[in-house]
């Protein structure tokens, strides 16, 4: 942060005085890492046909072999607060080497308008949900002139219970099932699955491992070691457990390991052979993601400058830790016994309260900080431009949410909203507004304490799982989310800072930050109905 605020003129005339050479470097630099990753994430698409549809209301997508060659059909469905996007390096590997492949939309995700189930402890209602999607797409796969009527399944996360029930209630049907770190109820029987392949990430809890080990060893509850085959792919019987390592429950969706380790499953289940040819896209989205990062840092540099000097609490480490920990302890406290279900987005809503909450801790924190121990020596008040302060909210804003959202809804997974999620974007946005002006200005200012900022984002981080061990039930799913929410507090973090260095204002970062947080969650958690 310091490094940042040293690197512009006090006038604030000129963003580049003193190393302009080096933001440009690093601005080239950054655009040529994005052009690379983008001609590399077009071009895994090269000799596959793919068309996109609407199956009613269902969203979906054919990825067909630009040979023409009848082949076995492979359905890929993706898990909770997911969209038929996350599946498309499987969909792309599996196209290339000769398959048809349809990827979709279960209710409440992506771009599928059906609202999803209120309660993921409804079983049953869950199912009959997402199998009303399952069954088109299937149905869809089946009657392309290319296909030659055998069908594969593969299936992450959420996907596992729909897809093991879609296979025992559909029996001859499907040949092969591949679960990718599968979520499958004890209710669900798995002893007759046709050669079943179960993919975990290294980095996933234990308690995963485990489940996929007892579904491997079976009703007779044999050996179950991972890496090993049992049974006879050719005779339909066969069940593995493949570990991959250095991913974790998202992670593994672009593991060249898995992906190869699915392709070579299908191979042996219909004795087909493809190219090889594995998407392997995992490194060059984080290229992209890293080049639009970066650019961040010399576009920062040209923010106009709203105040004249840097605001913030300026909170050293005495003061800031009873500001920063109250709030980690109280929010999942007080929401404990509190309904969450006021929208119509699944842990969404609670997200919102969360977000709120703590903020509104936080500001109430420093303002006891500050009756207790006095206003201080009296300074001048900030000039502040309304205008530069405007126009750098505004273009601040418009990175951090386009920059990112563009792109990965192109290649990762829906996030752009629709016209149907503006009403709930806005809604999330009253919440994490709180929480992100609060804290950017708890922890920016002059004297404020060095590692205070990513202090607080640890205390948020705790706090919510916090909340999942006190209400384990109903806010499961937001174990799985902790990470993304860890990896946007890292990245948005530096934007902010560099944000804040040429701003010296704690509002540009904070709106910033608070849209695009907003917006990501309004439009990928799934929308329930009543």
């Amino acid at each position: 942060m310091n490094a940042g605020m040293n690197a512009v003129s006090p006038s604030g005339s000129s963003g580049w005085r003193g190393r302009p050479w080096l933001a440009w470097s690093v601005a080239l630099g950054a655009l040529i890492a994005i052009l690379a990753a983008l001609g590399h994430l077009i071009a895994a698409g090269e000799g596959v046909a793919i068309e996109h549809d609407r199956l009613g209301s269902v969203p979906a997508t054919l990825y067909r072999p630009a040979s023409g060659r009848p082949a076995p059909a492979v359905v890929l469905a993706h898990g909770f607060a997911g969209s038929q996007t996350l599946m498309r390096s499987y969909a792309l590997t599996l196209a290339r080497n000769g398959y048809l492949t349809v990827t979709f939309d279960f209710p409440g995700h992506g771009r599928n308008p059906e609202p999803f189930v209120s309660s993921l402890m409804d079983r049953e209602k869950r199912l009959r949900v997402l199998e009303s999607a399952l069954e088109p797409a299937v149905a869809f796969a089946l009657s392309r002139p290319q296909s030659d009527g055998r069908l594969a399944l593969l299936g992450h996360s959420m996907a596992g219970d729909p897809l093991v029930d879609y296979v025992r209630t559909h029996p001859g049907r499907v040949g092969a099932l591949v679960l990718l770190s599968p979520y499958v109820s004890d209710a669900t029987p798995t002893d007759a699955l046709p050669n079943l392949l179960l993919a975990y990430g290294a980095l996933e809890p234990g308690m995963l491992h485990d489940q996929g080990r007892k579904i491997l060893a079976g009703a007779d509850g044999g050996e179950a070691r991972e890496g090993v085959t049992y049974g006879d792919p050719a005779s339909g019987d066969a069940r593995r457990m493949e570990i991959a390592e250095g991913v974790e429950h998202i992670g593994i969706l672009y593991s060249p390991a898995a992906e190869r380790a699915a392709l070579d499953w299908l191979d042996a289940t219909f004795g087909w052979n493809g190219s090889g040819f594995v998407a392997d896209r995992g490194p060059w989205i984080g290229l992209l993601y890293l080049g639009i990062l970066v650019l961040a840092w010399p576009l920062a540099r040209v923010l106009p400058r709203p105040a004249a000097r840097p605001l913030g609490a300026g909170l050293g480490w005495r003061d800031l830790l009873p500001v920063a920990v109250a709030p980690a302890i109280l929010t999942p406290l007080i929401l404990w016994r509190l309904p969450s279900d006021f929208l119509p987005i699944l842990i969404g809503d609670y997200l919102a309260l969360h977000f709120a909450l703590y903020g509104a801790i936080s500001a109430l924190g420093l303002w006891i900080l500050r009756r207790r121990r006095g206003a201080g020596p009296a300074r001048e008040p900030a000039r502040i431009g309304r205008r530069a302060l405007a126009i750098a909210m505004l273009a601040a804003t418009a990175y951090a949410w386009l920059a990112f959202a563009v792109p990965t809804d192109l290649f990762v997974t829906t996030l752009l909203p629709g016209v149907e999620r503006l009403p709930l974007v806005f809604a999330m946005l009253a919440g994490t507004l709180v929480y992100f002006v609060a804290d950017e200005w708890v922890t920016r200012g002059p004297g404020a304490a060095r590692g205070g900022y990513a202090a607080t984002k640890a205390l948020f981080l705790v706090s919510l799982l916090l909340a999942v061990a006190l209400n384990l039930a109903e806010l499961f799913f937001l174990i799985i989310i902790v990470p993304a929410i860890l990896v946007f507090f890292l990245v948005y973090g530096l934007m902010s800072g560099w944000i804040y260095g040429r701003t010296r204002h704690p509002l540009v970062g904070a709106v910033a930050n608070a849209v695009a947080f907003a917006s990501a969650t309004a439009v990928t958690f799934p929308v329930v109905g009543a």
